[in-house]
């Protein structure tokens, strides 16, 4: 009796563990199925384009011919813009800019003594008949530039207006020829006047270095109003020609001819080409 009352007290031990871990595989089961976690769909955001530097900057040279003479010039310009997302259309350009010119008188030509005594032992030399200095010019000045039809795309012609004015620093340097009344060369004084003007016996130009030495500075302003085609192959790039009207006034009467009116202004039309690079 004693040993069926320990075999009944295993088999309910039994039972009650077998519950209690089915008991545990539900909960199991049931926490799984509540606890289970979403699947997370991450939306991937489209790549940034980087968009290209806004140009602020640019810098040209290019050489000018004009009525009364030439010129060497340098611009340097400022992109002028309140929305830079249009900064590279161009519309207004502030520009600073910088030329050397040289004046002549609409008179003037050049030639060679072809009667020269060939027994005199002198080399005849070209020669401006009548000239009695040269006029050089500084100019320094700024202005602006304004797109005003056209568009500044690669392949396409924009065309620009500009306006610029400034400071104008005149070199007056004597003209000396060699002549043959006269051991050295000579530069033209009242004196000298018939020498001047005697073309059989000028002999020829004495070079640009005489009269170096005697360079006077006459100060003055100018001005001038022109059209800027720009027609350059990509936006970095500079490529354009430009025509307008040119005038300066200085201080004093410039005399360059002989027989000519001494006249402190200037007044002429020009054409020019340049070329350079933006950034």
């Amino acid at each position: 009796m004693q040993g069926l009352r320990k075999i009944l007290l295993l088999v309910a031990c039994c039972s009650m563990f077998g519950y209690g871990y089915a008991q545990t595989i539900l909960s199991s089961d049931t926490n799984n199925k509540t606890t289970a976690v979403k699947p997370i769909h991450i939306i991937a955001k489209p790549p940034l384009v980087k968009r290209p530097k806004p140009i602020h900057t640019e810098l040209s040279a290019g050489i000018r011919l004009n009525t009364d003479g030439w010129s060497f010039f340098v611009d340097r310009g400022k992109v002028k813009t309140d929305d830079e997302r249009h900064a590279d259309m161009f519309h207004d350009v502030i520009l600073w800019q910088a030329e050397l010119t040289e004046k002549k008188n609409p008179k003037e030509y050049k030639t060679t003594n072809s009667n020269l005594d060939p027994y005199s032992g002198s080399k005849p030399s070209p020669f401006v008949f009548g000239k009695i200095n040269n006029f050089y010019a500084l100019k320094l000045g700024i202005g602006k530039r304004k797109m005003i039809a056209g568009k500044p795309d690669p392949g396409t012609v924009s065309i620009h207006w500009v306006y610029a004015g400034g400071l104008s620093i005149g070199m007056l340097k004597p003209y000396y020829i060699k002549v043959y009344t006269e051991p050295n060369p000579i530069k033209y004084t009242d004196a000298q006047r018939n020498e001047f003007l005697a073309e059989n016996a000028i002999i020829g130009s004495a070079g640009f270095k005489e009269g170096l030495h005697e360079i006077r500075f006459i100060p003055g302003l100018h001005a001038k109003t022109a059209l800027h085609f720009d027609f350059a192959a990509n936006r970095k790039t500079v490529m354009a020609i430009e025509t307008g009207i040119n005038a300066e006034i200085y201080t004093q009467g410039i005399p360059l001819m002989v027989n000519q009116t001494a006249t402190p202004y200037f007044l002429d039309i020009y054409a020019s080409f340049q070329f350079g690079k933006r950034w």
